[in-house]
């Protein structure tokens, strides 16, 4: 089956299994935001760290080692999903036909492309799930992209706190950014997934195998276990979500435009009557905050 099939009938899924409810449905506690503030930071001085290091000729895998080297030597046993790298075009995924094709590659890095880089380690039970956007030399193409995004940043706490649904959400995002001339990538994720909630891990802090099949064999087994325990879709945002937005969510918008691909990840809290970001002192916003106040 085409995986453009396959993405779309998992959406459809979704969309009546997301009515359910789920234990990560519920306003965070101050405890729990700290843990996912912490397990957040760590995540950034990893990939942050690994931009000081990467050089040209890097590849995709020798910057994901270099990214589990600095994730296990600060003590993470436990993660999501192992960390991915993806340089230049791959950032975009064009004619990705199976999920195999999303793992990292022999793929070199030129000095003038973009990159990006995605961790997911679990710090004393908490998931820091983020994306980080980068290049070695400077990219006008990735620096128009993060500015649309940073913009796109500050309206999503006022969608999250609005009546629209997530499905709604969803939407506008995709419709917006096309009208911007972007790419929608994230429409080509499993399940064309804007975002998924965060919660806190219950199984012991001792590292598993990856699963050994297709794209799952990227995601840790306890990751992809505490996933189906929260009964999976209902955590996920995509084009098709039915369910509510109350929680905790990792969002990673991610476009393109011409052979640059560029996203952020990072946790957006949604109560009741109001929604912002888990941390304003994060790498992206410091990085290209700088591109808006010059508009």
């Amino acid at each position: 089956m085409p995986i453009e099939r396959r993405r779309g009938l998992l959406s459809k899924l979704s969309s009546k299994i997301s009515r359910y409810t789920s234990k990560s449905i519920h306003t965070p506690t101050q405890e729990e935001k700290e843990g996912f503030l912490k397990a957040q930071r760590l995540a950034y001085k990893c990939v942050t760290e690994t931009e000081k290091e990467m050089q040209e000729g890097w590849t995709e895998k020798q910057a994901v080692k270099r990214m589990e080297t600095f994730l296990k030597d600060h003590g993470v046993k436990v993660f999501l999903h192992r960390p991915f790298a993806w340089f230049g075009e791959h950032a975009r995924f064009d004619g990705y036909k199976r999920f195999t094709q999303f793992h990292p590659s022999k793929r070199r890095l030129q000095a003038n492309e973009s990159f990006i880089l995605d961790v997911s380690p679990v710090v004393d039970g908490y998931i820091g799930d983020i994306g980080y956007s980068s290049s070695l030399d400077k990219n006008p193409e990735l620096d128009n992209g993060m500015r649309y995004l940073l913009k796109l940043r500050a309206e999503l706490p006022k969608l999250f706190s609005s009546s629209m649904s997530s499905s709604e959400i969803w939407h506008k995002i995709d419709q917006d950014s096309k009208q911007n001339g972007f790419d929608n990538v994230h429409s080509l994720y499993p399940f064309a997934v804007l975002g998924h909630r965060v919660y806190k891990v219950h199984l012991p802090n001792i590292s598993f195998p990856v699963l050994p099949i297709s794209f799952a064999s990227w995601f840790s087994l306890q990751g992809s276990l505490e996933f189906l325990s929260h009964k999976v879709l209902p955590e996920l945002l995509t084009p098709d979500h039915e369910g509510e937005k109350t929680g905790l969510w990792a969002i990673e918008p991610h476009l393109g435009r011409g052979k640059t691909g560029f996203k952020f990840e990072e946790i957006l809290v949604v109560e009741k009557d109001k929604a912002y970001w888990l941390d304003e002192e994060v790498p992206h916003v410091q990085k290209y905050g700088k591109l808006l106040e010059a508009v």
